[in-house]
C-alpha cells in the first residue's frame, strides 16, 4: 500500500520536475498577488469618467492594473506549465486568450495611468473620447485600431477565463473548484453590462478569489510534496523501532 502511494506521488511529481519545480512554485505566488490585485481594482477602480482621472485612486487602481497584468502573466505560465500534460487542446486555448487579454490590459492601463491624467486639463476631449471606448461612446477623436483592440478584450476574457477554468477542472491537479471558480466569475463577466457604471469592476473580484486560490495551492504544493516525503522517508524507521 505504501509503494503504490510513493509510486502514484512520484508519477504526479512528473509535471512539476520536467517544468522547474521552484519556478512553478514562485509562479503560483504571482498568480495570488495577481489576484489580489484583481480583489482590490474591483473594490476600489474609479468610474470611468474625466472627473476621476486626475485623482489619486485612479492612478493607484491603475498601476494595480498593471500589476496584475505582469504577475498575472507570470502566474497564468506557472498554472498552465503546472497542468499543461492533462489540461489539453482545451487548456492551451484559454491560456492563450486569457494571457492576450493581459497583455492588451497592460497596454491600455498603462494609458490610462500615465497618460490620461496629464492630459485631463490640456486636452479633455481626447481623455473623455479614450474614456468613452470603455462604454462604446462615439468619439470626434481617431483613436485607430484602439477601440477594436478593446472590443476583442471582452471575449478574450470571457472565453479564455472559461475554457481555462473548465480545462483545470477537468484536469483535476490544481483544486478543482478553483478552476470552476475562475470559469463561474469569467462567465459573469457580461452582467457588468447590468451593473452601474462604478460598480462595473465588481465582477472582477470572483476572477481575483479564484487566482488566490490557484495561486495558494501552486505555492504550496511542493512544500506539502515535500513534507509527505519526509514522512515516508521516516515511517520505515519508526516501525522498525516500534518492532525493536
Amino acid at each position: 500500500m505504501n509503494i503504490n502511494r510513493q509510486t502514484a506521488r512520484i508519477e504526479g511529481d512528473k509535471p512539476m520536475n520536467s517544468k522547474g519545480s521552484t519556478l512553478i512554485r514562485w509562479a503560483g505566488l504571482s498568480a495570488a498577488v495577481a489576484g489580489i490585485f484583481y480583489i482590490l481594482i474591483g473594490m476600489f477602480h474609479p468610474a470611468n469618467v474625466v472627473s476621476s482621472v486626475t485623482t489619486t485612486p485612479w492612478i493607484i487602481a491603475h498601476i494595480f492594473a498593471i500589476g496584475m497584468s505582469f504577475f498575472g502573466l507570470l502566474g497564468m505560465a506557472g498554472l498552465y506549465a503546472r497542468q499543461a500534460e492533462k489540461s489539453g487542446w482545451l487548456g492551451l486555448i484559454g491560456f492563450i486568450m486569457f494571457s492576450l487579454w493581459l497583455v492588451l490590459m497592460t497596454g491600455f492601463t498603462f494609458i490610462e495611468a500615465f497618460i490620461l491624467p496629464s492630459l485631463a486639463t490640456s486636452m479633455p476631449t481626447f481623455v473623455e473620447g479614450f474614456l468613452g471606448m470603455f462604454s462604446s461612446t462615439p468619439s470626434a477623436v481617431d483613436f485607430g485600431i484602439l477601440p477594436t483592440l478593446w472590443m476583442i478584450t471582452g471575449p478574450l476574457l470571457i472565453l479564455g477565463g472559461l475554457l481555462f477554468g473548465i480545462a483545470m477542472f477537468r484536469a483535476g491537479v490544481l483544486p478543482r473548484w478553483a478552476g470552476a471558480l475562475l470559469a463561474i466569475g469569467s462567465a459573469l463577466t457580461p452582467l457588468a453590462a447590468l451593473l452601474p457604471p462604478e460598480h462595473e469592476p465588481k465582477v472582477l473580484v470572483t476572477i481575483g478569489l479564484a487566482f488566490v486560490w490557484l495561486g495558494y495551492a501552486l505555492w504550496s504544493e511542493k512544500r506539502a510534496q515535500a513534507a509527505e516525503r519526509l514522512a515516508d522517508m521516516s515511517s520505515p524507521q519508526l516501525r522498525q523501532s516500534e518492532a525493536q
